[in-house]
């Protein structure tokens, strides 16, 4: 494999009102995507070309085995434990008035075990979601795939500021030991090290190889074994932020996975989060192969 990647597989539910009534009915936009952070990179990274697998869990349900399709539909080789005991994860975002708030159900993702995960896992590229390091139950999974990685990079997603907080920063430095890159938001950097954009990217890279922030319509900054790159992006009508950054890491490492430089992944990883936020699409709008 070119690319693997480890971590949630959700439906997300994406609801859109000018404002919520109390205790009554309003008409509004209400879309239902495939969506999850590691099957998201997953798509992403087959778009650009490269071999993929996920490994993940899912539920025992009609959401589960749609899922399981739908990713599939990409090329991308899915092994997906089900969980008789669990639901498949859904996310909830709601955009009302400007704002947009989410209300994540783990489900099944959250009880994703080493057991679930193979004794070596051997690509190019190998990214495991962060969501599934800053939650207790998925924890050890996180841990064992980082530590079973045989790949040149070995990337984990910071996920969630909030998240991140709530876990510790220094918990978080250890259990992703294992991991060559790391990939974060500018909110995410400044949870981990203090400091945002390029300062961030070079403070983080006294623990990672391979630092990248993502900075929205700004760009990116990544810390390249030393060097500092920047990448200015072309600026967007944004409509939907939701999975930006998760098309950015599966198109920057399926790159990376290919052999080009860190220069050309950085840019394209920027174009496929751009894509995703000018849009109401988590996923590419044209189907592999």
């Amino acid at each position: 494999m070119d690319v693997v990647t480890v971590g949630d597989v959700m439906v997300d539910v994406s609801v859109e009102t000018a404002a919520l009534a109390e205790g009554g009915d309003v008409h509004g936009r209400v879309l239902v995507r495939p969506g999850g952070s590691a099957a998201t990179a997953a798509v992403w990274a087959a778009a650009a070309g490269a071999r993929v697998r996920l490994h993940g869990r899912v539920g025992n349900d009609l959401t589960g085995r749609l899922m399981r399709e739908s990713i599939a539909e990409w090329g991308v080789e899915t092994v997906l434990a089900v969980d008789p005991g669990a639901s498949t994860g859904t996310m909830l975002v709601i955009h009302e008035a400007g704002e947009r708030s989410m209300v994540a159900d783990r489900g099944a993702n959250a009880r994703l075990s080493p057991d679930d995960l193979p004794a070596e896992i051997e690509a190019g590229a190998v990214l495991v979601s962060g969501y599934v390091v800053l939650d207790e139950g998925s924890l050890p999974a996180a841990r064992a795939a980082l530590e079973r990685a045989r790949a040149q990079y070995v990337a984990v997603d910071a996920a969630s500021w909030p998240l991140l907080k709530d876990f510790g920063t220094q918990r978080f430095f250890e259990a992703t030991d294992a991991a060559t890159v790391l990939l974060a938001n500018d909110r995410e950097a400044e949870v981990l090290c203090g400091h945002r954009g390029e300062d961030a990217a070079e403070a983080l890279a006294q623990r990672y190889p391979v630092v990248c922030v993502k900075l929205g319509e700004r760009g990116a900054a990544m810390s390249w074994q030393g060097l500092l790159i920047r990448y200015d992006a072309e600026p967007v009508k944004e409509v939907d932020p939701t999975g930006a950054g998760d098309a950015f890491d599966g198109v920057l490492l399926a790159r990376l996975a290919a052999g080009a430089s860190a220069g050309d992944a950085l840019r394209a990883a920027c174009a496929a989060g751009a894509r995703v936020a000018a849009s109401a699409k988590l996923w590419p709008g044209r189907q592999a192969g």
